[in-house]
This record gives structure tokens, C-alpha cells and sequence, in this order.
């Protein structure tokens, strides 16, 4: 039957299934090409990314840094205020955009407009606008989720039923509290799937700008060591991201079902 539900042992054993499979074949693919070539870096073996992720823990004898200490202070501070900034200013645009048509009427075009312009073609814009500074990349986050975050909230908010605000209003709600106490609690698991379907996308525009102009990053390494054909130290890199954004969406879900534990049976 379609969308029929299974068991959650079913589900985890599937889950451990696909990534044992996933990593049984990157284990394959890296001894064949070790057999073929075993100069090649291309995919290195699981040794050698052990030395790969050594290199970047361990304090570098040129620079006296840690690689992977400085690259994940830098990233995490310019995602983390990029992404506050555009989901705080995402939400309040997104509320006064559902709660009062003349705001909506106001906003939309511009916001449908700018929610296709990719941040990465208008890195030259970001460079003479803000500089090439940490602010640069704050402004490029926050302007790539801004748009269609706060497109997503606005159509939350006007799915919500007609009903209950009569009845709020009934009662003697003002504009305000109909707004954070009723209208809030109703969209805030919307918001929050949206904020997760955003990390992706923050984590490509701070990349791609890193690679481009960052002296210091996951972006600014994962380009000079590939330069350097050292993917021993790149693809660490790549896993670091992915755990990191995992845990990002993890801690999300869980915040999710603290704060709205009736929405999570509709899903």
C-alpha cells in the first residue's frame, strides 16, 4: 500500500543498511584504485584519510595553527550569524506579510523577484556592496534564505483558519496577541522546516564564497588542498560538513517536537 508506515526497527535498519552500503562501496572504489595506480589521491584510502584528518588536527609546523580549529571558527561564526539574521528578519517579514495584505501587496513582488537570483552570481555585487570582510558573508547568507523564507512563512500564515482568528477577536484579542499567540504558535513548525531545508543552501553560498575570496574557512581549505590534489585533507572536510549540517537538522527536529508535539502526528 502506498505511504504505509513500517516499524521504527525497520526504519533504522534500513537507515544503517544504506550507509554501510555507501561506505562498503567508497572502500571498494579507493582499493581498486589503489590497485591501479597507487600514487593516485583521487580517493584515498581509509589510512590515508586517518593521516589526512591528522594533518588538520594536529598544529601545522608552518602557520601554528590548528587547520580544522581556525577553518571551523571562521565557517561556523559567518553561517551562524548569516543564518540568524536572515531567519529573524524572514519571520517578521513573513508575518507581516500573511497577517496585512497592503505589507504583502508591498513586498511580494520585489521578494519573488529576488528569491531567483542565485547569491552566487551576485558575488561581485556582495564584493563592491560590503567588501570582501566577514560581513560579506553574512550579507550573502542572509540574502540567500531572506526571499524564500520569508515567502514560505507568508503562506503558513495565510493557511491559517479564518475560524480561529473570529473567535480570537470574539474573545478580545488585540491585533498583537492574535498575531505572537495565536498565529506564532500555528506557523512556528512550518518556520522551523523551513529553517532546516535552509542549512543546505547556506552552507553552498559561504563555500562557494570562501573558495572565491576567504583567507580562512572549510572553503578557503577544501580549495587550496584540492589544488594541491591532497584529498586526503578535502574529503574529511566534506564528512565534517555533512555531520555538521546533520546535527544542525537533528537538533532542529528535536526542538520541533519540544515546542510543537501536536504537529508532529500530521506530518
Amino acid at each position: 500500500m502506498i505511504r504505509r508506515p513500517i516499524k521504527s526497527s525497520t526504519a533504522a535498519f534500513l537507515g544503517a543498511l544504506s550507509v554501510l552500503l555507501m561506505l562498503g562501496g567508497y572502500t571498494f572504489l579507493a582499493h581498486r584504485q589503489y590497485q591501479r595506480n597507487p600514487d593516485d589521491t583521487t580517493i584515498p584510502r581509509w589510512s590515508q584519510l586517518h593521516k589526512g584528518l591528522q594533518s588538520a588536527i594536529e598544529v601545522n609546523r608552518r602557520s601554528g595553527d590548528r587547520w580544522l580549529v581556525i577553518d571551523a571558527v571562521a565557517s561556523g561564526q559567518r553561517l551562524f550569524l548569516g543564518l540568524a539574521g536572515g531567519v529573524a528578519a524572514s519571520l517578521l517579514l513573513g508575518l507581516a506579510m500573511g497577517c496585512f495584505a497592503p505589507i504583502e501587496g508591498f513586498l511580494h513582488p520585489p521578494l519573488s523577484l529576488l528569491a531567483k537570483v542565485p547569491p552566487t552570481a551576485a558575488l561581485a555585487v556582495f564584493f563592491v556592496l560590503v567588501g570582501t570582510g566577514n560581513n560579506m558573508y553574512v550579507a550573502m547568507i542572509a540574502f540567500g534564505v531572506l526571499p524564500t523564507m520569508t515567502l514560505t512563512v507568508n503562506l503558513a500564515v495565510k493557511e491559517f483558519p479564518d475560524e480561529l482568528l473570529y473567535k480570537a477577536y470574539t474573545l478580545g484579542a488585540s491585533h498583537m496577541e492574535v498575531v505572537w499567540t495565536i498565529i506564532f504558535r500555528q506557523v512556528l513548525p512550518r518556520f522551523i522546516d523551513a529553517v532546516r531545508l535552509s542549512i543546505g543552501p547556506a552552507m553552498v553560498y559561504l563555500i562557494a564564497a570562501e573558495m572565491v575570496v576567504g583567507d580562512v574557512g572549510f572553503g578557503y581549505r577544501i580549495r587550496l588542498q584540492s589544488k594541491l590534489l591532497n584529498m586526503s585533507v578535502v574529503y574529511p572536510y566534506l564528512a565534517i560538513l555533512a555531520a555538521f549540517g546533520f546535527g544542525m537538522d537533528s537538533l532542529l527536529r528535536l526542538l520541533q517536537r519540544k515546542l510543537c508535539p501536536w504537529y508532529e502526528p500530521r506530518r
